[in-house]
């Protein structure tokens, strides 16, 4: 396939070239130049007619592409800010310690309000390192990682959160890993900043279909819309977006005033799917 431009351009000079001796001779077109020229107008009329079908698959591509380098760049962050910036913090700390037990006693009180901004400051940086790239879903798992970040996150936010899995998440691709932390992490996020939700339930399940990821809340609500990038809402479309590069939908059931349910279902690859369909329970 990659060489059919190459073989139409070949087609074409040839044709050019033909009739042009034919012109420079001053002779009738022969058989074998039409047949030639014919070959060059089917070969043209092929390529133009495959086009729109290449071009439908671009935007997907695109898609893929920019969570591909969302992410490289998000690990990029992550280790600045955990090995500069994070490194550099520390050791204000350690010089702090070391100024704090020389100083007098009438700076005692600064040296510990200051210490105390830094120690806040460096546990900000961690989570926000962890945010960016969750280290611990290679070593932890889906499930514990995502109850660590709801731990972390909803940690006196008043709001009551629990995370079901009654079934062992063993033998998950990173992929799809990354896609259910990064779809629920999101939802959450959405959640403390809009929802004005009591009570955050999350599940995931094993399916015969795929892994299904469902985060429902009791907060205010809202009308979902079909293309939620459309209109300003990136976090929603971002969800959308993860499920559909994994070849998976995402559907958001809300209204106002009722909650919203997020459900995300993300399809074994082809090598898994008999196991899948045997092993909705435990692996």
């Amino acid at each position: 396939m990659a060489l059919a431009p190459t073989a139409i351009c070949l087609l074409c000079a040839a044709s050019l070239t033909s009739n042009l001796l034919l012109y420079a001779n001053a002779q009738p077109v022969s058989a074998a130049a039409l047949l030639l020229q014919l070959a060059s107008l089917l070969g043209i009329g092929w390529q133009l007619w495959r086009r729109p079908g290449t071009i439908n698959l671009r935007p997907q591509e695109l898609a893929e592409r920019m969570l591909q380098v969302q992410e490289a760049e998000r690990q990029r962050l992550s280790r600045e800010l955990h090995d500069d910036i994070g490194q550099s913090l520390t050791a204000a700390r350690l010089q702090l310690e070391g100024l704090q037990r020389r100083a007098p006693e009438a700076l005692q009180s600064r040296c510990r309000a200051l210490r105390d901004t830094l120690d806040e400051t460096l546990s900000s940086v961690r989570d926000v390192s962890a945010l960016l790239n969750p280290r611990q879903l290679t070593s932890l798992g889906l499930e514990a990682s995502l109850r660590a970040h709801l731990l972390r996150t909803l940690d006196n936010s008043g709001v009551g959160w629990s995370l079901e899995c009654r079934q062992r998440l063993g033998g998950i691709g990173d992929e799809m890993a990354m896609a259910a932390f990064r779809i629920t992490q999101e939802a959450v996020t959405n959640v403390l900043r809009h929802a004005k939700a009591r009570n955050l339930l999350v599940n995931l399940a094993r399916t015969a279909e795929g892994l299904r990821v469902t985060i429902q809340d009791d907060g205010v609500g809202f009308v979902p819309v079909d293309d939620p990038a459309a209109i300003g809402q990136r976090g929603m479309a971002g969800m959308q977006e993860r499920a559909a590069a994994l070849q998976g939908h995402l559907r958001v059931t809300s209204q106002p005033g009722h909650g919203t349910r997020i459900e995300a279902v993300l399809p074994w690859p082809p090598r898994r799917d008999p196991r899948a369909a045997t092993g909705s329970g435990h692996d």
